[in-house]
């Protein structure tokens, strides 16, 4: 059952909900920093209605996000280094918005991080109410020992930010992982979905339920790590684009070939996925792929275009580090992307930064199938499609046949679940509002 929204009606709406004079906590998907800087804002900017539907119904709002990875995952050492820092995000939307956003500062253990929210932040949640500044931004939820833990260290930092505000609202699509700011804060505030999430959510059942034919692009740089989504992929689309390592993997196990920086361990794996596409013949292979002797860039007679259809047996190649745009002009390519009517894009076909060609011509020839729903997977897909087709990126921002994630992780997650609403995050939403 779903409600006039299109959206399950156990997932409660930030639309739903009574903000005024309330402090809202809401955890946003910002992670956008890179070295200090706002890399990209998109992430930040599309959330903006959230925030201007909470003030503009008399909400005042905390805002909190994740950057980087500050915890070491052998040592489970917590380092808040400054090129981790929300300040780059809070300037952002203090220059878009012309509102005046407070950073609280907490003391910082050298190994745990910060280990809680002292009582210096009530002056600032004072100013708040009295609108003496717009927003509190809390410090990089990472940098706090209670968020990727699970226990009481995660119940103990739910509570204290749960102590913050009157409401929580999630608008982190892109941030899928069970944290304490995402799932264990639903247990202390009476807790709504925002206007990105419920977007995102409405657009992955565009991808679960697709109008067909359905054709997605899927690559990556490790196989092991996109097993599973990778065939739960499989069995959605009618036809499958490969490329990166992913594509590499695959060329090895079909055509016992083996190829620079191809693991004897992900061949195995992948023989599974061979085995079925014998049957089921769903992967449109792309028939030119750019060999290189180096992977530190490309250079001059170090590299060329060979084809798959020559591959020997037993024979060992060089690293391949691209896909060849001649690719898409195969007629059997050609029309697996010309006759779709659903895209999904999850991929980087080239070895960035060096090799980009597959990559754009890949964007390029999705765009000219001009009637299909092409949806790209957020991170670094996203980030290729702005940089090397900028023009065509800035032409389609508002076209309705497009749609951008902003979380290819998350897109990839939810397919393996076989529904959005199997995201932790948004279950635990969902959890509140049906106890």
């Amino acid at each position: 059952m779903e409600t006039a929204t299109g959206l399950d009606p156990r997932l409660p709406l930030i639309q739903d909900a009574d903000l005024n004079n309330k402090i809202v906590l809401v955890r946003f998907d910002h992670n956008v920093v890179k070295k200090g800087e706002v890399r990209d804002p998109f992430r930040i900017d599309r959330t903006i209605g959230t925030l201007f539907h909470i003030v503009e119904r008399g909400g005042r709002p905390i805002l909190m996000t994740h950057v980087g990875r500050p915890k070491d995952k052998k040592s489970g050492i917590i380092t808040c280094r400054p090129e981790e820092s929300v300040l780059p995000i809070a300037r952002h939307l203090e220059q878009k918005l012309h509102m005046k956003i407070h950073i609280p500062s907490f003391p910082a253990d050298q190994e745990k991080g910060i280990t809680g929210i002292d009582t210096s932040i009530n002056l600032a949640i004072r100013d708040l109410r009295e609108r003496k500044i717009g927003a509190i931004y809390l410090p990089n939820t990472r940098w706090f020992a209670g968020e990727e833990t699970k226990g009481d260290a995660a119940r103990n930092f739910a509570l204290q930010l749960a102590g913050l505000a009157d409401i929580y609202v999630n608008d982190a699509f892109g941030s899928w992982q069970p944290h304490a700011s995402t799932c264990d804060i639903t247990d202390f505030l009476p807790s709504c979905a925002g206007f990105l999430m419920q977007q995102e959510i409405l657009n992955l059942s565009r991808v679960l339920n697709p109008v067909r034919p359905f054709v997605a692009a899927v690559a990556g740089s490790k196989y092991d790590t996109k097993i599973k989504p990778l065939y739960a992929i499989y069995e959605k689309v009618d036809q499958l684009i490969l490329g990166g390592v992913i594509y590499n993997t695959f060329l090895c196990a079909k055509h016992d070939i083996r190829i620079k920086g191809v693991s004897e361990e992900d061949i195995k794996l992948a023989q599974d996925l061979v085995e079925r596409d014998r049957t089921q013949k769903k992967i449109v292979e792309l028939p030119f792929v750019v060999e290189s002797d180096v992977m530190e860039g490309r250079l001059e007679g170090k590299y060329r275009t060979i084809s798959v259809r020559d591959f020997s047996p037993g024979k060992t190649y060089g690293y391949i580090l691209d896909i060849d745009p001649r690719s898409f002009d195969d007629p059997a390519v050609s029309e697996a992307i010309g006759s779709a009517k659903t895209i999904l894009i999850n991929a980087v076909m080239g070895y960035t930064p060096h090799f980009t060609a597959g990559s754009q011509a890949l964007d390029n020839t999705i765009d000219s199938n001009r009637d299909a729903m092409k949806m790209y997977g957020g991170g670094d897909t996203l980030q290729e499609f702005k940089d090397l087709c900028p023009g065509l990126y800035l032409s389609v921002m508002d076209n309705a046949n497009y749609y951008f994630f902003t979380g290819g992780g998350t897109v990839l997650t939810a397919i393996e679940e076989g529904s959005p609403y199997g995201l932790k995050p948004v279950e635990a939403l969902m959890k509140q509002k049906a106890g």
